[in-house]
C-alpha cells in the first residue's frame, strides 16, 4: 500500500490504487477498512473502467490510529482524502462513500466541491451525530466498547439485530484498535453535521442510496435527496445498514449507470 500524509497533523493515510481510468475514491464505513471493496466485489466490477483509490480512513485498517478524540474531527478526515488525491496528482475524482465514508463525502463536497466529479453516498447522514451510533448498533454501544471490549460490543450488537451478524463483518470489526475506534466514535458523536444551506448550494452530480431496511438512515437519506439539487435516490430493497454495502450487484446496478451518465472521463 501507499501512504499519504495529512499536512495539518502528520497522520499517515494508507491507500491502495487498482485499475486504470478516471479516478474513483471508495471510502468505507465505521470499523471497516478498504478491504471490503475487494471482498464485496466492487474492485472486480469497477477496475476495468476506473482507477480505484482505496484509502483506509484514519483510525482504521493500515492507516495511523491516534487515540485522541480530537484527531477525528471531520475537517481532518476530509483533509485526509485531499491528501491522498494530492499524493496521486489528481485535481478531481469521482467519490463513493458508505456510512462514515458517505458523511466524509458530503463534508468534502461542501468544503472542496472542485475536487469532485461526482458524489455517491450510501447510508449517509448530514444530521448532527449525537446518538447516531446508539441507533445504528444498540443503546450505550460506545461505553460497552470502551469498558467491556470488542467481543462484548459484537455480542450485544448481534443480539439487537434482526438477523445474525455475518462472520466477515464480525472479523473486520474485531481487527480494530479498540482505543482508536472509541476515540473516533466519541468524536463523531460531537460532530454538528452539514448545514442544510450548504447542501442546498451543492452543484455536484449526486447519487444517494440506502437499504430499505436501514431504519436509522432511510429518513436521513430521503432528506438529503430533498436538499441536494438534482440528486438521485435509490432504495436497495431487502437490506439493512450493515448489509447494504455488501449487496454489490444491487448497489452497482444503480451506481454504474449514474457514473456513465455523468461521464467516465468528465
Amino acid at each position: 500500500m501507499q501512504q499519504a500524509v495529512n499536512p495539518v497533523d502528520g497522520i499517515g493515510i494508507a491507500y491502495r490504487v487498482i485499475g486504470d481510468g478516471p479516478p474513483l475514491v471508495l471510502a468505507h464505513g465505521t470499523a471497516l477498512s478498504s478491504a471490503i471493496w475487494r471482498a464485496f466485489g466492487y474492485v472486480k466490477a469497477l477496475r476495468d473502467e476506473f482507477q480505484l483509490i482505496l484509502p483506509d480512513m484514519r483510525g482504521h485498517g493500515r492507516s495511523d490510529k491516534p487515540h485522541e478524540a480530537s484527531s477525528y474531527a471531520m475537517d481532518l478526515v476530509v483533509g485526509d482524502i485531499v491528501a491522498v488525491l494530492e499524493d496521486l496528482g489528481h485535481e478531481r475524482a469521482h467519490y463513493l462513500g458508505y456510512s462514515f465514508g458517505g458523511r466524509v463525502g458530503l463534508s468534502l463536497a461542501v468544503a472542496a466541491p472542485e475536487r469532485l466529479r461526482t458524489l455517491t453516498v450510501g447510508g449517509g447522514s448530514s444530521r448532527p451525530q449525537a446518538g447516531s451510533f446508539d441507533k445504528l448498533f444498540f443503546p450505550g454501544c460506545i461505553d460497552v466498547l470502551d469498558y467491556e471490549g470488542m467481543t462484548a460490543f459484537l455480542d450485544r450488537w448481534n443480539a439487537h439485530r434482526t438477523w445474525p451478524l455475518d462472520p466477515a463483518t464480525r472479523a473486520a470489526f474485531d481487527a480494530n484498535d479498540t482505543r482508536a475506534l472509541v476515540a473516533y466514535l466519541r468524536r463523531s458523536e460531537a460532530e454538528p453535521g452539514v448545514p442544510d444551506a450548504s447542501l442546498q448550494a451543492l452543484d455536484v452530480p449526486t447519487l444517494l442510496f440506502v437499504g430499505s431496511e436501514d431504519r436509522p438512515r432511510r429518513s436521513d437519506t430521503r432528506r438529503l435527496a430533498e436538499l441536494i439539487p438534482g440528486s438521485r435516490l435509490a432504495v436497495i430493497s431487502g437490506f439493512d445498514h450493515a448489509t447494504t454495502v455488501a449487496a454489490s450487484p444491487e448497489v452497482l446496478a444503480v451506481v454504474k449507470p449514474f457514473l456513465e451518465e455523468n461521464g467516465l472521463s468528465g
